[in-house]
Order: structure tokens, then sequence, then C-alpha cells
């Protein structure tokens, strides 16, 4: 039996997370403003995954393993030294878009930047829309109900 998701949708209030997480001045306002990018790109409103991911939006995946389960579209986390960014999903496609994105280091999983400023803002809204225009196609999404 597949074991089951361990980054899951809370009710834990974001505003509560930010405040209470985030040290640095500059990282909290680059975090508020993520909220208010990631909002107005997704159409949805910022929830917590698991203990520390910001979510938007959420799709629902399954993998011929038979492990499913549900993640948000897009999401970030602002981890002690970097944010970690859920918005790319590798194909093709869309690897062209992290060529003017800025200053950023790739992950497994995500993209980790320092700050906003080290990035393009449209780049990050091009690279968001692809994704989530990439999961609605790939996957159960509620995005399809926007």
């Amino acid at each position: 039996m597949a074991k089951p998701n361990k980054t899951t949708e809370t009710q834990e209030n974001v505003s509560d997370f930010i405040n209470s997480y985030v040290e640095q001045d500059q990282k909290k306002a680059d975090s508020f403003e993520l909220i208010k990018l990631m909002s107005k790109w997704s159409g949805f409103e910022p929830k917590m995954w698991g203990p520390t991911i910001i979510g938007f939006g959420s799709y629902h995946y399954k993998y011929a393993s038979g492990h499913e389960g549900d993640m948000p579209l897009i999401g970030f986390s602002p981890r002690k030294t970097e944010f970690s960014l859920y918005v790319h999903s590798p194909n093709e496609n869309n690897q062209h878009l992290l060529d003017d994105l800025g200053k950023f280091k790739m992950g497994k999983a995500c993209i980790y930047v320092k700050k906003l400023s080290d990035i393009n803002i449209d780049a990050l809204e091009k690279i968001c829309k692809a994704t989530i225009a990439y999961l609605n196609e790939h996957h159960e999404c509620a995005c399809r109900e926007k």
C-alpha cells in the first residue's frame, strides 16, 4: 500500500505563518509580494500545505505505482536561506522560460532564489502560468473550475 502524502493542505493562517516563521523584514515583504502575485496569476487564495509551504490551487496526481495525492498548482516556501519556488513543470515546451528568470538555482522539484529582486518577475509569471497550463492538461486540476 502506498504511503500517504505528508504535504497536505492545512487550516493554518498564511499571514500568521509568515509573521511567526520569517525573521528577516525583506523576506517577509517578498513573501507577501509572492502571495499577491501568485494569487493573481493562479486565481486562487493562498493556503498552507504542510508546515511551511504556501500553495495556490491544487491538482490530483496518480502514478503508475498507485501512489496518488494532491499538491498545490504553484507555491513557495520562505526557507531560512532562500525561497523554494514550486512553480516549474519541466518539459521541453517551457524549459526556455528559465533563460530569462535571473539568478536562481534549480533543485529536483523547485527553483531556489535568495530574494525577489534577483529574478525577473515577468519571467516568473510566464513560468507559473505555463506550469498551471501543463498541470491542467495532464492531471485532475482545480484550475478547471476557474
